[in-house]
Parts: structure tokens; sequence; C-alpha cells
């Protein structure tokens, strides 16, 4: 499955120069798809902002962004911490020489549980950092959203199969990425008809990232105030999945995505050749709950 997975995002071809001359912040892009995403975005000309929690992964990527002929910063910190919006928004700026056109909120992990045993805090801080994250930061950012210049702008909102059809074990996330369509269509509706802003969602299947990887891993995330968060799907729930006659029997193409199919998607919606598709919930599924 994997040699089929590596043929097929090998072959991932772009017209060169979609995003030239444009500033972007990706969230969360210190890995995984929001990193592959990141590497996409510079090759197609974009200054990219690496925003993310932790500091050398960021560095990282916009390292080799910049060693491979591209241009990025890192500008580290938590969403869930307003001081860090503010400083994000006015570097974004600085480094943009004081325009912004891209934000692309993937930030995020999931912190699962049953409904009568969901904590407060489990459901305040995914519904935090998937719905009033993303708000936040789009507000920090009107200033340079809402101007009439003549160059495009588009936010780009990540959400998930669990936001449009829920999942059991995680209805903190369901809720939060469920609304992140009504968020992103607001933005199409206020920001569209004066400043052209473009907004759409883009709700990503079974792809493959430490979010579904085994449990037993051993990935996890630390809460603000220092608590770890195991990441994963467990293996019981993998192991029962291959025990079937096709691996993945919801999904019509057979396999997971990979990072790079994904952040494709995000590339595509972000460039010009979606230039009239505004307010729209794209899945990346694989054809998943089509």
């Amino acid at each position: 499955m994997s040699q089929r997975v590596n043929q097929i995002a090998g072959h991932l071809n772009y017209p060169k120069g979609m995003l030239a001359g444009q500033v972007a912040i990706i969230t969360g892009s210190g890995q995984g798809i929001g990193a592959e995403a990141a590497r996409l975005f510079a090759n197609e000309g974009a200054k990219v902002v690496i925003a993310d929690v932790d500091a050398k992964k960021a560095e990282d990527v916009a390292s080799s962004i910049n060693s491979s002929g591209g241009s990025a910063i890192a500008v580290a910190g938590d969403v869930l911490n307003d001081d860090y919006i503010k400083t994000l928004i006015s570097k974004t700026a600085e480094f943009g020489n004081g325009k912004i056109h891209i934000i692309v909120n993937n930030a995020g992990y999931t912190w699962d549980g049953v409904i009568h045993k969901m904590t407060d805090k489990q459901w305040h801080t995914i519904v935090d950092l998937h719905g009033t994250a993303p708000f936040k930061i789009v507000r920090a950012a009107a200033p340079y959203f809402r101007v009439k210049d003549g160059e495009p702008r588009c936010i780009i909102n990540i959400s998930s199969t669990s936001g449009l059809h829920g999942n059991a074990g995680q209805i903190n996330y369901s809720l939060a990425k469920a609304g992140v369509t009504g968020l992103t269509k607001t933005i199409a509706k206020e920001w569209g008809p004066q400043f052209g802003v473009r907004s759409n969602t883009v709700a990503f299947g079974h792809i493959l990232t430490r979010l579904t990887a085994a449990k037993e891993a051993g990935a996890f995330v630390t809460t603000p105030d220092g608590e770890k968060v195991a990441l994963g799907i467990p293996g019981a729930q993998k192991q029962a999945s291959a025990g079937a006659k096709q691996e993945f029997p919801d999904i019509p193409l057979g396999r997971p995505g990979t990072a790079t199919e994904a952040a494709s998607a995000v590339l595509a919606v972000a460039s010009p050749l979606f230039s009239y598709v505004n307010g729209q919930t794209i899945s990346v599924t694989g054809g998943r709950n089509m």
C-alpha cells in the first residue's frame, strides 16, 4: 500500500508561481500537513510564515524552505494565547511589507473521549483550538484583508469528516470542526462583496499523520498547563480495520491520503485555479462519506 501511495504522491505536479508575491500564514506548519503545505506554497512563490507551538520544528521547516530557494520565517507560539496571535499577525505583516494575503487555519489535535466521560477541560481545549483560535486569528488580521488593492486574498479553514458527519468518541472535535464551516461561510459573506476575500473549508478524511498513527507509537501534545494528551488511533481499532477483507472498506480509493496530497488540496484552493470558489467545503477523503 505504501508503494502505491508514494507512486501517486510523486505525480502531483503544478505549473510554478501560482502564489508569486503573496504572503501566507500557515498554522500548525511545523510538521505534517501544515509543513507540506508550507513547502508547496513556497514552491509557488509565496512568502510563508511557519506558525507552530514547537519552535524547533517551525525553525527547521523555515530553514528547509529558505535553503531550497524559498522565503519563510518561523513565528512560534500557542494559538490559544492572545498575545501570540497579535505577535503572529504583526510579524507576518512586517515580513510581507505591510501585506498578508493567505491564512490557513490548520493547527490542531484531537483529545478524544466518549460523551459521558468527556471533561470540561477536554471540551473547551478542543473547541477553543479549532474554533475560537481561527476566529481570533482572522479578526486580528482584518486590517490586512479588508482592503481594496486588487490583490487576491483568501482564508482556508481546515475541517474534518468528523465535523461533517460526527464521530464516536470525538464530540468535542466534531462540534468544533462543524463550526468551522459556519465560520468560513460568514467570512465569505462579510468580506467577499466589498473586498473580494475568498473563504473556504477543506475537510480531510483519513490522512497519514500523527493523529491517525497507532496510539501505541507514543505521539503526544502538551497542553498549556503541562498535561500530556496522547495522539493516534488505538491499535485494537486499527487491527479491526486491517482484519476486514479490504483494509479501508469505507474509502473507495482503498487507502488513506498522504500529507502531500492533503496539502496539495490546500494549495489548489489557495491558488488562482479556485478564484471563483467561495464559501465552500471541499472534502478531501478519497471518496469516504461521499
